[in-house]
């Protein structure tokens, strides 16, 4: 099933956001060739530019465990935590899928067995 992984990151004031995209844009490039990438975009908050959020879609949990725990990655991720001076926050998110039971009662020649 595949996964939205929600990453946000708060640019400190007076910090040049142009270095921070550069190694967000490294991440996303490195991850393109990744097993189970999907895709990805960056968004600005229209309320706080500040405020940005990067939405990164996977096949599969398991797939975005891999490159989240890459080592490559995490070198990057460095970096870009010591830019905004904090960890940067990860959610994941799956589709949501109501659980029904299918039934045949009430079609002609249910046997109700």
């Amino acid at each position: 099933m595949a996964v939205k992984i929600f990453i946000r990151r708060r640019i400190p004031k007076g910090e040049d956001s142009k270095k921070l995209f550069e190694l967000i844009k490294e991440l996303r490039r490195r991850a393109t060739g990744r097993p189970g990438y999907i895709s990805g975009e960056s968004l600005v908050s229209v309320d706080d530019p500040s405020c940005l959020l990067v939405v990164s879609t996977w096949r599969h949990m398991d797939d975005w465990k891999a490159w989240e725990n890459d080592p490559e990655r995490m070198e990057i991720q460095k970096k870009i935590d010591e830019i905004i001076g904090a960890e940067t926050v990860y959610e994941g998110y799956h589709y949501y899928e109501e659980k029904t039971q299918a039934t045949l009662r009430g079609y002609k020649g249910w046997e109700g067995g």
